[in-house]
């Protein structure tokens, strides 16, 4: 009969409302907020599902953040270079730390770095697929002649001709480089099954003082499903949809109580908000709704380049996600708005009878409750 009752209130909400201003308990709003924390821990798996985060190598933890351009001792200059790690000039973002590595040589026309002793599985089947590295520099004025990314497998070399990458780049300014690994783009056939070091080469056409400064590398390419996450995930969202619902709820009974009471009306305090919790049902329609809804969404790739958090980039990468959820987040948005006037609309008609208040007076002081429970659940909330 409960579970009938918190049902029965989405068609004949004048007769359910009678029903229980007669005999008030706890239980349906309660069970209410059972399903809604159940709805809404189905929308959580479906988002969770269609969810892919790329990760990278080393990984993106901000024990282990852009671990290989912190550190010099991982770097050898090559040609009687030098190197040191600068924590002036780095590229700013969420896991990039807060210095790069800088190498000079005066009076030569090259300038070689190698990164050793890192082992990454760079084979297409599983492997890291994709390699990000920032590289930057200084002087000379203009861009080198030459540039050569070199890999190491074992006793195996191998590499790539990058010039066209630099081709249009500007002095003092940070070059992001994306290159994809184990294509036919590389000049010889390697073992990428372990990939143990690099080398960055860069070649000017005439002798010079040298300075370049490179960070954020991180192997990539990899996403894994976000669901493998569901068990934390679920729990603390499960957390969450509690703490909203509970705190919605307390909020609307209280802010209805009141407003009521503003009219002197002779409200009572449990059965107002017992009322407002059978109210709340259109929280689990939403949630069912949006369950729904988001079963259509795409598959969610989060790049790197959202992950990093460098300015500009992110917001470039969450426009694309963006484009691909529109239609979904269009349904999502107007079922929202639905589900806010149809909660006014309970809500009005719930304090119309136990306050026996005019049908204006009441929507209005409903419509009041209700954004003002809003408004205070996101200020509390923030």
């Amino acid at each position: 009969m409960f579970a009938y009752g918190i049902f029965k209130v989405l068609y004949a909400p004048h007769e359910t409302f009678k029903e229980v201003a007669q005999n008030p308990k706890y239980f349906g709003p309660m069970l209410i907020m059972v399903l809604f924390v159940i709805a809404n821990l189905g929308s959580a798996y479906v988002i969770a599902s269609k969810t892919y985060v790329e990760t990278t190598e080393p990984s993106l933890s901000l024990e282990k953040r852009d671990l290989w351009t912190e550190n010099k001792s991982f770097w050898q200059p090559l040609d009687g270079a030098q190197c040191t790690e600068n924590s002036m000039d780095y590229v700013a973002g969420v896991y990039y730390g807060s210095r790069s590595i800088e190498f000079w040589v005066e009076q030569s026309e090259r300038i070689a770095m190698e990164l050793r002793s890192i082992g990454v599985n760079c084979s297409v089947n599983g492997g890291y697929t994709r390699l990000y590295l920032r590289v930057k520099w200084t002087s000379p004025s203009y861009p080198p002649q030459n540039a050569s990314l070199h890999f190491y497998s074992g006793s195996t070399s191998f590499y790539r001709n990058l010039t066209s990458e630099f081709s249009n780049a500007t002095v003092n300014s940070w070059r992001n480089l994306t290159i994809n690994l184990a294509d036919e783009r590389w000049l010889r056939n390697p073992l990428w099954g372990n990939v143990t070091g690099l080398k960055l080469e860069l070649v000017w056409n005439q002798t010079s003082n040298i300075r370049v400064l490179v960070d954020g590398l991180f192997f990539g390419g990899v996403f894994k499903p976000y669901v493998e996450n569901v068990p934390g995930y679920i729990a603390s969202y499960a957390a969450y949809s509690f703490m909203q619902f509970f705190l919605r709820w307390f909020l609307l009974g209280g802010m209805i109580y009141v407003l009521t009471k503003v009219f002197k009306a002779k409200t009572v305090w449990r059965v107002t908000l017992i009322l407002a919790g059978f109210a709340l049902i259109t929280m689990f329609v939403q949630a069912a709704i949006s369950a729904a809804a988001f079963s259509a969404l795409p598959t969610l790739k989060y790049p790197f380049e959202f992950i990093g958090g460098v300015e500009g980039e992110a917001k470039s990468a969450y426009g694309k996600i963006l484009e691909e959820t529109w239609l979904v987040n269009q349904v999502y948005s107007v079922v929202q708005m639905v589900m806010l006037m149809w909660t006014v609309v309970l809500c009005t008609i719930a304090i119309h009878l136990t306050a026996e208040l005019s049908w204006t007076t009441s929507l209005l002081t409903a419509f009041a409750a209700y954004l003002a429970a809003l408004f205070i659940e996101g200020f509390l909330t923030m």
